[in-house]
């Protein structure tokens, strides 16, 4: 069973497609009393955007929830309240324009009661566009331990991000997850930086930037690789690390270390070392390993420094693994990266080994 009440305009004078509502869900499991309270939240939001728009004149619409869902650009979660079979929380969606507006226009309701802004791309808190308009996306990947997870729970930085404030002179926008989404995209070729992958959940949301951010558990903290694309393409990267204070619990963690990496991008990345945009490269190296999970270790490990763009094997037996790296910046930030991951990058062309160091 799931309730959900409008709460209040939030945003809507700067975008007639947002809307706030109160949800209130019960099931089997909270898991299902959440997934129930977001889909029962969003036709409540969609509903009191067209009541909004129409003067109160709004006809009821006929879709489905799954349609309604990918009319969401993405949504906010404020005072989750949870049970072991109760969900309850404030919601703030974001419609996309574009494609609202036409459902609405279908419902025998004009969007152009809305005004100048009826065309703006919703983003997260009503902050501002990137240049051109459209809202960054941001794919929040988490790895504690195992295979990486995006739309996946538990995904304590993607939760972390959707609560986040629009407080960046960028909008940045986390997609609700919906089935559009996950079709167009997943952790693995998120981290990986799949191009056409990247293009696709772009396209979905309206927007040319796809902000990857892979967040790996370590103990004491969080390791962040940010990878910036556009059109597939990668733009710019950094790395930044952000430890846990004595005492403060999980939530109140993951919300600092998002306000951490959205302060870097909103400077952009002002005060990082890592300078990378511009420079790109490729070499060839052979790394020993003891077998296919400890490849698949140095694998991930390659995969999550900032300036390596891409990695394809060449050739892999039980005892060596070759593998072609593309990174961006120099040659001697690709070994400082490398050292900083106990990795020494030895020899030269067109000969290159890859050693471990304790």
């Amino acid at each position: 069973m799931a309730l959900a009440a409008p709460l209040r305009d939030a945003g809507a004078q700067d975008n007639p497609y947002t809307a706030t509502v109160s949800v209130d869900a019960t099931a089997e499991t909270v898991a299902k009393a959440r997934d129930a309270a977001r889909t029962d939240g969003a036709r409540k939001a969609l509903a009191a955007i067209a009541e909004r728009l129409s003067g109160g004149k709004a006809k009821p619409l006929k879709l489905g929830d799954n349609q309604i869902l990918d009319l969401v650009a993405s949504f906010e979660v404020g005072n989750e309240k949870m049970t072991a079979v109760r969900y309850t929380a404030d919601y703030t969606y974001h419609f996309r324009a574009e494609p609202t507006a036409r459902a609405l226009q279908a419902a025998g309701i004009n969007p152009s009661d809305a005004g100048g802004n009826a065309g703006a791309g919703a983003g997260t808190g009503g902050s501002a566009a990137a240049p051109g308009g459209k809202p960054v996306v941001v794919l929040p990947v988490y790895q504690s331990g195992g295979r990486p997870v995006l739309w996946e729970d538990p995904n304590p930085w993607r939760q972390a991000w959707t609560q986040r404030p629009g407080d960046t002179a960028v909008s940045l926008m986390v997609p609700l997850g919906d089935t559009g989404d996950v079709t167009a995209i997943d952790a693995e070729k998120a981290r990986a930086g799949d191009a056409r992958a990247l293009a696709a959940i772009a396209k979905a949301e309206g927007s040319d930037d796809v902000l990857v951010l892979l967040a790996v558990q370590r103990s004491g903290g969080l390791d962040v690789t940010a990878r910036r694309y556009r059109g597939g393409q990668l733009t710019d990267a950094h790395a930044d690390s952000v430890a846990a204070k004595p005492g403060e619990n999980e939530e109140d963690f993951y919300n600092r270390a998002v306000g951490v990496i959205a302060g870097d991008f909103d400077s952009n990345w002002k005060n990082a070392k890592d300078g990378l945009a511009g420079q790109q490269g490729s070499l060839v190296v052979a790394a020993p390993i003891n077998g296919l999970d400890d490849w698949l270790k140095l694998r991930d490990l390659l995969a999550a420094l900032p300036n390596v763009r891409k990695i394809d094997v060449r050739s892999l037996s039980r005892q060596e693994a070759s593998v072609e790296i593309q990174y961006l910046g120099t040659l001697d930030q690709l070994k400082a990266s490398l050292a900083s991951s106990k990795l020494d990058l030895q020899g030269g062309d067109p000969i290159w080994r890859l050693a471990r160091t304790p």
